[in-house]
């Protein structure tokens, strides 16, 4: 099992205690899917992504997704095909489960299954509370460079 040294890190950080943890997890889980199903991750445009499985032969009823504290999860749990005698079988007949750790602020805004791929649809919605902001020093108002031209345009065209 893979191990990283994350000291540099906290030597210049705040706050990123999780971060060990969610590459430690990342490793084990990786080795323990062995890689089944796979899956594209695909940033569709700014702030929406979307987790594409494939999925074949499993329905709506056999799939299972979860988000708790995170994680997302995506199960899935095939019925037992009664009364089947194969002579060779190559098409995958396991139950899975696949997590992704989700960045602060992801939600899901849903899942497709369409012609054996299941599409998680996720947005990440920044609270305006976390979106860059300018400080005021000393209780004035900084003005944006910008800003502060058109002001002095203003002003020269009242004179």
């Amino acid at each position: 099992m893979k191990t990283i040294d994350l000291t540099p890190l906290y030597r210049n950080s705040v706050g990123f205690d999780r971060f060990a943890s969610l590459l430690d997890n990342a490793f084990r889980a990786e080795s323990a899917s062995g890689g089944y199903p796979p899956y594209n991750i695909e940033s569709l445009e700014e702030n929406n992504y979307a987790i594409t499985l494939a999925v074949a032969g499993f329905t709506q009823d056999e799939l299972d997704i979860n988000v708790e504290r995170g994680v997302l999860t995506i199960r899935g749990e095939r019925a037992k095909a009664e009364g089947k005698h194969y002579l060779y079988q190559g098409i995958a007949n396991r139950t899975f489960e696949r997590k992704f750790n989700l960045a602060d602020y992801i939600e899901i805004t849903g899942a497709d299954l369409e012609n054996g791929l299941l599409t998680i649809k996720l947005l990440k919605r920044i609270p305006e509370a976390m979106k860059p902001r300018s400080i005021a020093i000393n209780g004035q108002p900084r003005v944006a460079p910008e800003l502060e031209k058109s002001v002095e345009e203003k002003n020269a065209e009242l004179v």
